[in-house]
C-alpha cells in the first residue's frame, strides 16, 4: 500500500486518502505540486484529533443546555416511550448515533458526501467508515448536483441513501436535482416510482466567523417545494430522532444542522433506537401572553428573551420550536396563538421571503379575530449575509425583547 508523502499522515493514514501520489503519474499531473497539495492538506487536518475545525475553544467545552430547552426524561416519554439508558451527547455525537444506528438496522443506508469517509470537517461521521466499509461510507467529488442525482438514483433503485452537503451554502448547484428531480419523483410517475428513501443532511446558520459563503440559512427556499420535508433540530436529543425519523420517512427530506451547535451544547441522549414526528411542533414552555416561534439556534436565542422579559415584566411567553419548516404544525401555531392573542417569529434568514412570513400569513388568516397586535418578525437582515458585522445582523435577545414588548405595549 502507498505510504502519505507527508509523514504526518502517512502510513496506515494513506487508506483514508485514495488519491495518492504513485496513482497521478500517467495522468498528466505533476507529482512535485501533488506534493504540495499533500502539504497544505496535511496542515489542514493534522489537528482535527486535537481540535475540530470549525470549533472556537469555548464552544468546544460542551456546556449543558438551559433546563428550558432540554425537556429530557420523563417529558420525552410520550413522544418515544420509555427513554432507558442514556449517554452525554453533543449535537454531533448525537447525529453521529443516529447514523450508525441507520446503518446498522437498514443494510440498504449508505452515506456519501465530501470528506465523510473520515468524519467530515464537522466530524459527523467519524469512525463509521471504519464500522461499516468503504462500500457504505464513501467520498464524493466536489459536486453538490452530483451528490444529489447520486442519491436520487440510489434511493430510486430501493436503496436509502444518507447524502451530506458540506455547508448548505453550497446546496445550490444541488436545486435543479432537488426540487425538480427528487420532490417530483413520486408526482411524475403517478405514483410508480419514488425517492423516499433519500435524506439530504447539511449544517446551516451562523457560527460566528463563517461570512457570507459558511453562514446562511436557506430552509425558505425548500419550503416552496411540495414533495420535500425540511427539518432543524435545536438540541442533541431532538436531533437523534428527527434524523432517523427523516431516514424512515417514505418522502425525500432535507436536514439542516445548526452548525454552531454541533459542539455548543450536550444533553443526557437516550441511547436506543427512537424517532421523534416530523410535522409536528414541539412546546418547549407554555405561556399565557404571547407565543413566540422558532427552530434551530434560534430557540436557544429566543429562551434567553423570554426568560429576560418575564424576570423584567412578568409576561408569560409560551415557546414553539416549529421543528419541522415543511409540513409546518399549522394547527399547534394557531392554537397556541387563539389563547394569547400576541405572536413573536424569529429565524436567522433574511426578512423578505424567509419561512415567518408564512406563518403571519397563516395565523393572520386563522387567528385574525383573537389578535391583540400586529404580528412581529425578528430576523435576519436583508443584506448577504456579513462577516465582522455578523452580531448586528442576526435576530439577537435585544431585538427579540423589543418585539415582546411591542406586542405586549400595543
Amino acid at each position: 500500500e502507498p505510504t502519505h508523502p507527508n509523514p504526518r499522515i502517512g502510513g496506515k493514514k494513506a487508506r483514508e486518502y485514495p488519491l495518492c501520489l504513485e496513482k497521478t503519474q500517467g495522468i498528466g499531473i505533476d507529482t512535485s505540486i501533488m506534493a504540495l497539495l499533500w502539504r497544505n492538506a496535511a496542515r489542514a487536518f493534522a489537528g482535527v484529533g486535537r481540535r475540530e475545525l470549525h470549533t472556537s475553544v469555548a464552544a468546544a467545552a460542551n456546556p449543558t443546555l438551559p433546563a428550558l430547552c432540554t425537556d429530557t426524561g420523563a417529558q420525552y416519554e410520550t413522544q418515544i416511550g420509555p427513554v432507558g439508558e442514556t449517554k452525554n451527547m453533543n449535537l454531533f455525537h448525537a447525529l453521529n448515533n443516529a447514523m450508525d444506528i441507520a446503518l446498522a438496522t437498514d443494510p440498504k443506508a449508505v452515506i456519501f458526501g465530501e470528506d465523510v469517509a473520515f468524519g467530515g470537517v464537522f466530524r459527523c461521521t467519524v469512525e463509521l467508515r471504519e464500522k461499516y466499509g468503504n462500500d457504505r461510507v464513501f467520498n464524493t467529488p466536489l459536486c453538490e448536483q452530483g451528490i444529489a442525482g447520486f442519491g436520487i438514483g440510489m434511493a430510486a433503485a430501493g436503496a436509502t441513501p444518507i447524502a451530506e452537503i458540506q455547508f448548505a451554502d453550497y446546496i445550490f448547484p444541488a436545486f435543479d436535482q432537488i426540487v425538480n428531480e427528487a420532490a417530483k419523483y413520486r408526482y411524475r410517475s403517478g405514483g410508480l416510482f419514488n425517492v423516499g428513501g433519500l435524506t439530504i443532511r447539511s449544517p446551516c446558520g451562523a457560527v460566528g466567523h463563517g461570512g457570507h459563503y459558511h453562514s446562511q440559512s436557506p430552509e425558505a427556499y425548500f419550503a416552496h417545494t411540495p414533495g420535500l420535508k425540511v427539518v432543524i433540530p435545536r438540541s442533541p436529543i431532538e436531533a437523534k430522532g428527527l434524523l432517523l425519523a427523516c431516514i424512515r420517512d417514505p418522502n425525500p427530506c432535507i436536514f439542516f444542522e445548526p452548525k454552531i451547535l454541533y459542539r455548543a451544547a450536550s444533553e443526557e441522549v437516550p441511547l436506543r433506537d427512537y424517532t421523534l414526528p416530523l410535522g409536528q411542533a414541539d412546546v418547549v414552555q407554555a405561556g399565557t401572553d404571547v407565543t413566540v416561534v422558532g427552530w434551530g439556534t434560534q430557540v436557544h436565542v429566543l429562551a434567553r428573551a423570554i426568560a429576560e422579559v418575564e424576570a423584567r415584566t412578568g409576561v408569560s411567553c409560551e415557546l414553539i420550536d416549529l421543528r419541522t419548516i415543511l409540513p409546518w404544525d399549522r394547527e399547534a401555531v394557531t392554537k397556541s396563538v387563539m389563547k394569547t392573542g400576541r405572536l413573536v417569529v424569529s429565524h436567522e434568514a433574511p426578512l423578505t421571503g424567509g419561512f415567518a412570513a408564512e406563518i403571519a400569513s397563516a395565523v393572520q388568516s386563522d387567528c385574525f379575530l383573537s389578535l391583540e397586535a400586529p404580528i412581529q418578525r425578528v430576523t435576519g437582515l436583508d443584506t448577504p449575509f456579513p462577516l465582522i458585522f455578523e452580531k448586528y445582523y442576526l435576530p439577537d435577545v435585544t431585538r427579540v425583547t423589543e418585539a415582546i414588548d411591542h406586542v405586549m405595549n400595543f
